[in-house]
């Protein structure tokens, strides 16, 4: 029988989809602006750590409340967002440079590969944040 999830665990989820989403406008907008200085890749990682800032202040102070900033706190944060960035720019590349024009995508190749690359750690980032950056120790 299918495990049954809770009506909150939904909630937070959707919660942290929308302040997640948040952060990944700020990801998305800041890449659109450095692709005109320099190559779609370099912008993806610089564009990812954009969202990486607005994402630990919006998730600190609206689903996480309570924590003390510290270095811990912060290099947890890190991690999980350097394996959410790899991600990110691994599936960007590859749709943008390979799997759109291999199927003849042309409407926004780029813009569309880099917001797939950066939906893509969603659901891991979720579960890492709860169970490891933000875990109560």
């Amino acid at each position: 029988m299918a495990a049954m999830v809770s009506r909150s665990a939904i909630v937070e989820f959707a919660r942290f989809l929308s302040v997640g989403g948040v952060a990944a406008a700020g990801n998305l907008v800041s890449r659109y602006f450095l692709d005109l200085v320099m190559p779609f890749e370099v912008a993806v990682v610089l564009a990812y750590m954009v969202g990486m800032v607005v994402g630990f202040i919006l998730f600190r102070n609206t689903l996480f409340k309570g924590y003390a900033v510290d270095a811990r706190l912060i290099m947890r944060f890190i991690w999980v967002n350097l394996f959410g960035a790899a991600l990110a720019w691994a599936i960007s590349s590859i749709l943008a440079r390979h799997a759109l024009p291999l199927i003849g995508w042309t409407w926004h190749p780029f813009e569309i590969a880099h917001l797939c690359g950066v939906a893509a750690p969603a659901i891991t980032s979720c579960f890492l944040h709860k169970h490891y950056t933000f875990a109560r120790s």
